[in-house]
Formats: structure tokens, sequence, C-alpha cells
């Protein structure tokens, strides 16, 4: 059975949010929960977001936002039930009354797509809420050039449509001085001239740490909320909310030279003390820390000495007092320290 035991601060997480409001002035930050809220859990995330005052969720598929919409309703809270729920996948084929019954807000990235939403609420006679994705260089979801090009020329195929926000994703924002921010930039600002409609967001998390020239009316942080470095290369302005930890199964005592684990990639030249830690690739430990990954028990780093395996690692726990780093002892392999 593994050790593992993950710990999740929400409390870093409300932190991470208002740090984020703080650097974006007027600007209104989402909460991007896609992925299960990147891993750590959807629903009590947004539920702490919520309770730091967001109001807008973004979610990847339909799927993720009909849940989190039965969450936020769960809580009785007015605020909570009335929060925007947008979802960036899109609009499938058939999905317009299951959208409309939670109450979500489809991210339309094709002339198809609008076309689909727009029948629906002619049908129903009704102004449904949506977004607008415009694809300014990912080459992604979004509409291209040649499709925003017959929105200007026909603006009636968005006529009865109810356009909260017209959006676009940065590329290369984790990288300040790369062109393809300005490029984007001017791109979307060409795309505002085409569609001035609600609001306009282009910042995901590190687009936020590129200047308010990027920050428009929403911005839309994912990674920076859960502790991941926005700015790579900088001080990490992010708490970190994630604690991994393993307890220490087995210590071999080395006295002398010998390789550890898998494809002999460590050797043990001096007298060392290795624990086995019931940790591994299958728990989410990535193999690519193999012979150096860092783990620490209390304020001490212990190295990852060997491969990763599928539910095993080794650490040379030599520096650490035998009472810290026994069989049941834990080290910390995700933190503040090792994030």
């Amino acid at each position: 059975m593994s050790s593992a035991i993950l710990t999740i601060d929400l409390d870093a997480i409300s932190h991470n949010y208002r740090t984020l409001t703080d650097r974006l002035g007027g600007t209104a930050p989402a909460g991007v929960v896609k992925a299960n809220g990147y891993g750590l859990g959807a629903g009590p995330v947004a539920l702490t977001l919520a309770g730091a005052g967001c109001r807008i969720f973004f979610v990847a598929h339909i799927e993720e936002g009909i849940q989190l919409r039965q969450t936020l309703n769960e809580t009785g809270n007015s605020d909570f039930v009335h929060a925007e729920i947008h979802v960036l996948g899109g609009l499938a084929p058939d999905t317009e009354e299951a959208f409309d019954a939670s109450r979500l807000i489809p991210v339309l990235g094709s002339l198809d797509e609008i076309h689909q939403w727009k029948q629906y609420c002619d049908r129903l006679e009704r102004q449904l809420p949506c977004d607008i994705h415009a694809d300014t260089g990912m080459c992604r979801l979004g509409l291209p050039p040649d499709e925003l090009d017959k929105l200007e020329l026909e603006p009636s195929r968005l006529s009865g449509l109810n356009i909260l926000t017209v959006l676009s994703h940065l590329a290369c924002a984790d990288e300040r001085d790369h062109e393809k921010n300005a490029e984007q930039l001017a791109a979307f600002r060409r795309v505002r001239q085409i569609l001035p409609h609600g609001r306009a967001s282009l910042a995901n998390s590190s687009g936020i740490f590129l200047g308010s020239d990027f920050h428009f009316d929403l911005a839309r942080p994912g990674a920076a909320l859960y502790g991941i470095a926005p700015v790579p290369g900088q001080a990490n302005p992010m708490a970190q909310p994630v604690r991994l930890q393993g307890k220490i199964a087995q210590v071999r005592v080395v006295d002398t030279p010998q390789t550890v684990g898998y494809g002999a990639i460590h050797r043990v030249e001096g007298p060392a003390r290795i624990a086995t830690v019931p940790v591994g690739y299958a728990d989410g430990y990535l193999r690519n820390l193999s012979n150096k990954g860092t783990g620490y028990i209390g304020n001490i780093p212990v190295p990852v000495v060997g491969r990763v395996s599928m539910d095993l690692i080794t650490l040379d726990v030599s520096d650490v007092p035998e009472h810290l780093s026994a069989v049941g002892c834990l080290i910390d392999l995700i933190g503040p320290k090792n994030p």
C-alpha cells in the first residue's frame, strides 16, 4: 500500500486569488478550475475561491460545468448559486439544452458553434449568454482570422446573442520578452474592433504579470492559483497549497560501495543510510525526478537516489539524525521547499 499523504491547503489557494486580485488592480480575476481543479478537487477549490470573492469560473468540459453548478447550488448561498460558469471546450452537438438547464455559458470558437447556439436561442426566443473565443496565434480552439473576417462582413450572424466575453489565449506569456506576446496583443485589439461586445479577456496566469496592457476586463488565472510560478526564473509570489508526504518503510545501512535501484544509475561509495518510501510514479511522483529530486525531513534536504519506480523511491538520509529518519517517519516530497 502506498504511504502517500496528500494535503491541500485551501487557505493558500484563497491567498493566491487575493494576491492576483491585488496585482490586477481594477481587472476582475476569474477562477479556472478545469481538470478537477488542477487535480486538487474542483468542488473544494471553487468553494474556496467563491469565499474569497470569485464569481466567474472557467471549466474545460460541460460535464465539469454541470458538476460545479450542482456544488455551488448546494451551498444555498445566492452569490454562489448565481456565479457564472464558462465552458472553454465549446458547444458540442446536441448539448444546448444541457448548457441551458445548468446555466452554463459556452465559449463559442467557430462559426458553426455560433450558428448552433443562435438557432437554439432563436427557437426559444431568448437571448442566452455565451462567449466568443478568437484564435490570435495558438492555432487551437477559437475563431481563425478568416472566420473573424466573415463576422465583420456579416454581423447579423451574432444577432440575438448575449455575448458576455470575447476572449483569446496567450501562447508564450511565461516568456516575458517573447515577440509572440506583442503580436497576440495587437491581434486581440483587432478582434475587439470586430467584436466590441461584452468583456475582453486575454491574460492567463503568466499574462497577468506581463503588465496592465494585457489585463483588459477579465483575467483567467489557472496555474498560479495552485502555486505554480507565473514567471519562471523569478521569485514565486504564489503560496504552495500542495504537500505530499511519504512514510519511510525501510532504512538500509550501506557500508560498502554498491548501486541503488533500477538501472544502477546511482552508486553509493561510502557509508550511507538509504530510506525506501512506498511512493512512486503511480502516485504522481514524476519519474524524471530519478536521481535528482529532493525531499525534506524538517529543514534537512534528502536527495532522491536511484530511479523513481512505480511504487517506491529511495532517498539518502545520511545527514538526518536517526530518530528523525527511522521507519515510520515522514518525508516531505512536495511542499513549500520543493514545489
